[in-house]
């Protein structure tokens, strides 16, 4: 399955995963309980163009990352704002990145759901640990 991707938020995506692997250097990410550094570096590398979601386990690991990321985001725009002024220039440009990463998340968080139904419909069956791991999607 593909998630299509604009440049903006590919971008928006790649600064708030860089600025989460630069704050911590150690393997948990404390903004985001759950995405390690492996997990947030394995996103990095994806954030080149559409994202190919191939399983569902794949589906729930990039969305669990890129909700770590969306979190980030929320927590520097809401820095920006409380500490300038709304329309500041930072703070829009903050909110524009928040905005454009947390788009892809919806648009992750729905194919997963509908990945999810063709999965029960092809397997006839509800979607368990073994269909989350091995229903192939193609692209």
């Amino acid at each position: 399955m593909i998630v299509t991707c604009s440049y903006e938020e590919l971008a928006a995506l790649r600064a708030g995963v860089e600025a989460m692997l630069d704050a911590v250097p150690d393997t948990r990410v404390p903004e985001a309980p759950g995405p390690t550094r492996t997990t947030l570096e394995l996103l990095l590398d994806r954030l080149s163009g559409d994202l190919s979601l191939s399983t569902l386990a794949d589906q729930m690991a990039v969305e669990h990352a890129i909700g770590a990321v969306v979190g980030h985001l929320r927590s520097e725009m809401e820095v920006c704002v409380v500490s300038g002024h709304p329309a500041a220039e930072v703070s829009v440009a903050a909110y524009f990145e928040f905005a454009h990463a947390l788009s892809v998340l919806e648009r992750v968080r729905v194919t997963g759901r509908q990945m999810r139904q063709m999965a029960e419909v092809m397997t006839g069956s509800p979607v368990d640990r073994g269909t989350i791991r091995t229903f192939v999607f193609p692209d």
